[in-house]
């Protein structure tokens, strides 16, 4: 296992893509400004290759931010706003009859995409949500038995309102796993809600937004990610956070091995992020509550005294010893 672990990325990739990582902040940042820690966690989801859950209250940016993470690849993009009455079919897409030859084909839905915004997801049903899992987890749809294999890159942004109830459908745990992290956007300062407002005076920011990467650099970005030098004393302390959480006595369900991998993975995304070829303890502090928060079950008493997920991560944080 630590063979595995000391595998580094290679310095000649990180040079290659030190400028263009600070093209895409700036790129990204001016159109949701104020906010360098949701565009950070953006930009650490798409490099590791992972889905993104987008948690906030309606009007803050969620949609935009989404769109401009394609547009600055210059990837594909496909937005499905989902309704309670959205079926399967229309994500995936069905056969359709040929009425020349008589014979089905296969008429693909928006899915087949390099971007994907699930507007809303928990308002569609249950068996439209799920519709998701296999592309999200797999990279590939089925249907009537036919395999259909999605191009990569795939990113789906999934948005919810958390504080909106009527008429949705919570995520099942299962769901839920299936993002790499949770980002809240939260309200603009005062200062950037004043420059939202000049900025957007004219025209929106985003359609000044120019591609800066290709389908193909972001690809190449995610294949070093992967490269990235975990050390195993890091590794132990990914570990022993995830492990933790199985026990504490706040939590029902713990974070899985799926959340485990996935921590580790956005770990070393964060550091080719940030210019370096390993990845350090910060690195696991920081993604601790994105990736795994959305992944704990907590007991009812801890949800109704006010001790969530963050705070029962925070304390498992301050009790484990951080390798030097």
């Amino acid at each position: 296992m630590a063979t595995a672990l000391r595998a580094s990325a290679p310095p000649r990739a990180l040079e290659q893509h030190a400028e263009l990582l600070v093209e895409l902040r700036a790129a990204v940042g001016k159109v949701l400004a104020g906010k360098p820690e949701a565009v950070e966690l953006l930009l650490t989801a798409a490099l590791a290759g992972g889905h993104v859950l987008v948690e906030d209250v309606p009007g803050v940016g969620k949609t935009t931010l989404a769109k401009a993470i394609a547009r600055v690849f210059h990837v594909d993009f496909a937005r499905v706003q989902f309704t309670p009455d959205l079926l399967p079919a229309d994500i995936i897409g069905s056969p359709v009859l040929d009425p020349r030859s008589g014979s089905f084909s296969f008429h693909r839905g928006p899915i087949f995409t390099h971007v994907l915004l699930a507007d809303e997801i928990n308002r569609a049903s249950p068996r439209t949500q799920s519709a998701l899992l296999e592309a999200m987890s797999e990279g590939q749809v089925t249907v009537d038995g036919a395999t259909y294999p999605l191009a990569p890159p795939f990113i789906v942004f999934a948005t919810q309102n958390p504080y909106e109830f009527s008429g949705t459908y919570p995520l099942p745990e299962a769901q839920l796993d299936r993002f790499l992290v949770r980002v809240a956007i939260g309200y603009p300062s005062p200062a950037a809600e004043l420059e939202m407002l000049y900025a957007r005076q004219s025209e929106d920011p985003l359609e000044r937004l120019s591609p800066v990467a290709t389908r193909e650099d972001l690809l190449a970005m995610q294949s070093a990610v992967r490269q990235v030098e975990v050390r195993p004393a890091v590794g132990r302390y990914l570990l022993s956070l995830v492990s933790a959480t199985r026990g504490h006595p706040d939590v029902v369900l713990g974070a899985s091995p799926r959340a485990t991998l996935a921590l580790f993975r956005a770990s070393q995304a964060r550091a080719y992020a940030q210019g370096r070829s390993y990845v350090t303890p910060e690195d696991v502090q920081a993604l601790a509550t994105p990736v795994l928060g959305h992944r704990l079950a907590l007991a009812p008493e801890a949800r109704h005294g006010g001790r969530g997920a963050d705070r029962v991560l925070a304390s498992l944080l301050q009790g484990l010893r951080v390798p030097s």
